[in-house]
């Protein structure tokens, strides 16, 4: 059983950065599709950013393309979300999990997901 433990969030003012990571433990996390969600107050969870497996490919949501990027360190199994340029709509709990690509969007794999980061961005 994977086991996610997020870190990393915080209060930022708009226009700053935060790195996010997360801890994978009971598998190695270079086998699998790792991805970034988040779900903000009222709204439902969205996919951020993924990167797939062996040569780690990485795919952005659009609306945090060319501010967000993220990484894999396989030696450490953890995932990091570089999040630079934030602003107040980047505000919400951050997860991450074990993603599949779903056609249109990546999605996460099973319904278990880790206590999550809290990211707030003030104006």
């Amino acid at each position: 059983q994977v086991q996610l433990v997020e870190s990393g969030g915080g209060l930022v003012q708009a226009g700053g950065s935060l790195r996010l990571s997360c801890a994978v433990s009971g598998r190695t996390n270079s086998n699998y599709n790792m991805g970034w969600f988040r779900q903000a107050p009222g709204k439902e969870r969205e996919w951020v950013a993924a990167i797939s497996r062996g040569v780690g490919n990485t795919y952005i949501a659009d609306s945090v393309k060319g501010r967000f990027t993220i990484s894999r360190d396989n030696a450490k199994n953890t995932v990091y979300l570089q999040m630079n340029s934030l602003k107040p709509e980047d505000t919400a709990v951050y997860y991450c999990n074990i993603a599949q690509w779903l056609g249109t969007r990546w999605g996460p794999v099973g319904g278990t997901w880790g206590q999550g980061t809290q990211v707030t961005v003030s104006s």
